[in-house]
C-alpha cells in the first residue's frame, strides 16, 4: 500500500447516494488517500489496513455539503438588536459591528463555523465573505488558513461591495471597496489558491455581495472575471420584499432580471435564498442550470417573507433547478449546524404545499448530491469507489432515535437527535473522532471566540454611540 489506508467496518448501514441509492446493511469502506477504494458488505471489503474503524451501531453517510454561509458571523450571534427584526434592519444594525472587524476576528469566527460544521456532519463548505474592510488585507486567507488546520473541504466567495449608504446601498461607505482594487485582490486568491484537480481541498469563487449593496458594474466585472478564470459565481437574491422593491426602484426591475440583464444566469451561477420567485422565474432558473442554495432557518430567523412561502423549494424541484442545502450566517441562523438544517427543510414547506410535498430522501439528495452539483464536484456527495473519502457516522443508537427502527435512515432528519456526530473523515483523514474536533482544542476556541466577540462589539459601540445591550438583557432574565 502506497498511501496510508482506512478501513471503515461493519456500519449498520452505508448510504450510498449512488446512481441506485444504495443502502448497504453491514457494510464496509476502504479508504487509500484521499480516495475511496471499495464499498460493499462486510464480506466483499476485506482489506488489511493501517487504521480500522468500528462502524458497529453506525450509520455512515457521504459528507453534507453546505453551499451559503457567513462565517465571519459567529462572532455576532443574538445580538439584541438584531433577534427581533427582519433583514434589512437586522443588516443596518450590524453592519456598524462588522466594519470593526479585524483578521484575527475572522480567523477565529471562522474556525468556530467551520469547527460546528464539521461536528454536525458537513465535510464541504462554501463561505461568502463579503465584509472586506479596505484597511484590513488578507481577510480571504484567514478563512482559508483555518479551513487548512480544521481539514475541511472549502469553497471560498470572494465578495464585494461597492455601493454604501451615501449611494442609496445598505452598508456603511467604510465597507465598500474600489472595483479595481476587489477585482485585482480577487485575481490574486484565485491564482494563489484555487485548485481545480480532483480532490482538490479549496476552490474559489466571485460574489458581489447582494442586489442592495453594489452597482450593475460590479455584477457585470465579476461575472467577466469568473468565466476568465472559470471559476464559479455566486450571491443573493429575492430574500424579501424589502428586497424586490429596491430592485424595482434602483433598477427598474425585479432581482432575477438584473441578474439576467448582467449575465447572470448559467450552470457556473448559484444564488442564496430565492424565496420571492415567480412560476416563470423559476423556469428561467431551470433551462438556464442556474443553482440554488436554500437556507430555510435563516429564512425563517429573519422572517423572510415565509408566511407566504418558505421558499418555492418543491415548485423548484418538479422543474428541475438545482438546490443544495445552506446553514446561511450564523447571525441570521445562529449556528451552523447541518443535521438541523435537513430537518428543518423537511418540515418547513409541509404548511404551505402539503405533507407529501417533500421527503426525507429529496432533503439528504440536497445536501450532498445537490451540493456537488451546485459546486461542480463529481467527485464528492456520494460513497461510491473512486470517489472522494468524505464521509460521517452518527451513531443512531441513541435515544433520540429510540423507536425509529422502523426507518433509521430517515429518522436522522426526522427525529434530529444529538447534534454531533461520532466521526467525520474528509479526504481520507479523521478531523472529528469520539464527536470531538481532532485538529483544535474546542474549549480554547470558545473562550477566545468569546473574548473576541465582546472586543467587537466594544468597539462598534465606542464608534457609533451605542450601548451594547447584553447586560440590559440579562438583567431582564434574573
Amino acid at each position: 500500500m502506497s498511501e496510508k489506508s482506512l478501513l471503515v467496518k461493519d456500519a449498520d448501514f452505508v448510504v450510498t447516494m449512488d446512481c441506485e441509492r444504495r443502502v448497504i446493511e453491514k457494510g464496509s469502506v476502504y479508504i487509500e488517500g484521499p480516495k475511496i477504494v471499495a464499498v460493499g458488505k462486510n464480506e466483499e471489503v476485506k482489506f488489511n489496513a493501517d487504521r480500522v474503524i468500528d462502524a458497529k451501531d453506525n450509520i455512515v453517510l457521504p459528507g453534507l455539503i453546505n453551499t451559503h454561509h457567513h462565517l465571519s458571523q459567529t462572532l455576532t450571534r443574538v445580538i439584541p438588536e438584531g433577534q427581533n427584526v427582519s433583514l434589512f434592519p437586522w443588516l443596518f444594525n450590524l453592519y456598524d459591528i462588522w466594519r470593526e472587524v479585524t483578521t484575527e476576528h475572522v480567523y477565529i469566527g471562522a474556525l468556530v463555523g467551520l469547527g460546528e460544521l464539521l461536528l454536525s456532519g458537513c465535510t464541504t463548505t462554501s463561505d461568502h465573505y463579503v465584509q472586506h474592510v479596505p484597511s484590513v488585507q488578507c481577510s480571504m486567507d484567514r478563512e482559508i488558513q483555518a479551513s487548512r488546520e480544521l481539514g475541511i473541504r472549502f469553497h471560498p466567495v470572494r465578495g464585494i461591495i461597492d455601493r454604501g449608504r451615501s449611494k442609496g446601498g445598505l452598508p456603511p461607505d467604510e465597507l465598500v471597496e474600489d472595483i479595481d482594487d476587489a477585482l485585482n485582490d480577487s485575481e490574486r486568491i484565485i491564482r494563489k489558491y484555487h485548485d481545480m484537480k480532483k480532490f482538490s481541498m479549496c476552490r474559489v469563487a466571485m460574489g458581489p455581495c447582494s442586489p442592495f449593496s453594489i452597482t450593475e458594474e460590479n455584477l457585470r466585472e465579476t461575472i467577466q472575471l469568473a468565466r476568465k478564470h472559470k471559476v464559479l459565481s455566486h450571491t443573493h437574491i429575492a430574500d424579501n420584499h424589502q428586497e424586490l422593491e429596491y430592485c424595482m426602484k434602483s433598477y427598474g426591475v425585479r432581482p432575477l432580471k438584473l441578474m439576467k440583464d448582467t449575465g447572470w444566469l448559467g450552470n457556473d451561477v448559484w444564488f442564496a435564498h430565492a424565496v420571492l420567485l415567480n412560476e416563470a422565474e423559476i423556469k428561467t432558473l431551470a433551462q438556464s442550470g442556474t443553482g440554488i442554495a436554500h437556507c430555510p432557518r435563516s429564512n425563517m430567523r429573519l422572517a423572510s417573507d415565509v408566511r407566504i412561502d418558505p421558499a418555492p423549494i418543491p415548485e423548484m424541484l418538479k422543474n428541475g433547478v438545482r438546490i443544495g442545502l445552506g446553514v446561511d450566517g450564523s447571525a441570521s441562523n445562529d449556528s451552523s449546524n447541518m443535521l438541523d438544517e435537513l430537518r428543518t427543510c423537511l418540515l418547513v414547506h409541509r404548511p404551505v404545499y402539503g405533507v407529501g410535498s417533500i421527503a426525507a430522501t429529496q432533503v439528504l439528495e440536497m445536501a450532498t448530491l445537490g451540493g456537488a452539483m451546485i459546486l461542480h464536484r463529481p467527485d464528492i456527495g456520494s460513497i461510491e469507489t473512486g470517489e472522494a473519502a468524505d464521509l460521517v457516522l452518527i451513531n443512531s443508537k441513541q435515544l433520540g432515535y429510540a423507536g425509529s427502527i422502523h426507518d433509521p435512515i430517515a429518522a436522522l432528519i426526522f427525529c434530529g437527535g444529538c447534534s454531533r456526530i461520532n466521526t467525520s473523515i474528509v479526504n481520507g483523514e479523521i478531523v472529528v473522532e469520539n464527536g470531538k474536533l481532532v485538529n483544535v482544542n474546542e474549549q480554547k476556541l470558545y473562550e477566545k471566540a468569546n473574548e473576541l466577540a465582546m472586543d467587537l462589539v466594544d468597539k462598534a459601540g465606542k464608534k457609533t454611540g451605542k450601548k451594547h445591550l447584553k447586560r440590559k438583557w440579562i438583567r431582564a432574565f434574573k
